[in-house]
């Protein structure tokens, strides 16, 4: 981040620092993170940032992709407790076995912005999470295969649900012709189901977290967004607008009013120096 502020104006200015005066070094960013981290701040900018993008017409909430990413964790026990972090767990995935956590996210199916993250230990079930997921005004819900009966644990009965079919129950279908529909059919949803691969893509590619430490469970689901959002948050961002000078001034108006807010809501526990 600190790079990046030199180096990208729009940064600069969506941030409202000048090369005329100091650049905050990434310790300074980081305190500050965690300082949002503490106060909860940021599921509020991820909720303002995405009304927003609403009122824009960039989320048209008609539809939601869920889905979930395996994030590792270190198994080894060659630390201060000797033991492995309890929040963590580990699961099995086709043959391999993983340890870490979990991120689970609703997506929206037009636009493919994040308005949902949870995370749990590893060992949690996607279906289990979907309810979690969903924002309430979505028609249709897209998932994988692993969401074979989540409708039964969702309440509501107004929507159609485009779950794809298990490889073993499509090869069952007879006759021929009937098993090609199916798998035409199947290739649609894929089609639609794969755009809420890419914020995935984005978390352990750019913010990097293919990858968490061992007592990082608190903090990975809180940078992840479950807790914070502020990485969901950049994503939506990044992903409606190519272009980061129109990007941030589109954005510039909600900024100023969520910069004012965390202002109020930490100028009683902590000072601009301390988080200096």
């Amino acid at each position: 981040m600190e790079e990046a502020l030199y180096e990208w104006a729009s940064m600069r200015k969506f941030s409202g620092l000048s090369l005329l005066e100091a650049i905050p070094d990434e310790t300074t960013i980081l305190n500050f993170r965690r300082l949002i981290e503490r106060e909860e701040l940021a599921p509020l900018i991820l909720d303002a940032v995405n009304a927003h993008l609403a009122r824009k017409g960039m989320m048209v909430k008609r539809g939601t992709m869920v889905d979930a990413t395996i994030i590792a964790a270190p198994s080894s026990t060659k630390n201060s407790s000797g033991e492995r972090a309890p929040e963590m767990h580990q699961t099995k995935k086709g043959n391999n076995w993983h340890f870490g956590m979990k991120a689970h996210i609703g997506a929206d199916t037009d636009s493919g912005l994040v308005h949902t993250v949870v995370t749990t230990p590893a060992n949690e079930s996607d279906v289990e999470q979907v309810d979690q997921l969903l924002h309430g005004k979505e028609k249709t819900v897209h998932a994988d295969a692993g969401y074979t009966g989540a409708e039964q644990r969702v309440g509501r009965r107004k929507i159609e649900w485009k779950i794809a079919r298990g490889r073993s129950q499509v090869k069952k279908i007879t006759p021929e012709h009937a098993r090609e529909l199916v798998m035409l059919e199947e290739k649609r949803k894929a089609q639609v189901r794969a755009r809420v691969e890419h914020p995935f893509w984005a978390l352990k590619c750019i913010f990097g977290y293919r990858k968490v430490r061992s007592d990082q469970l608190v903090h990975g689901s809180k940078a992840i967004a479950g807790d914070d959002g502020s990485d969901a948050c950049a994503h939506d961002m990044k992903r409606n607008n190519t272009n980061y000078t129109e990007r941030f001034r589109r954005l510039r108006l909600p900024a100023v009013a969520l910069r004012t807010t965390i202002q109020n809501r930490c100028a009683s526990s902590m000072t601009c120096s301390d988080v200096a």
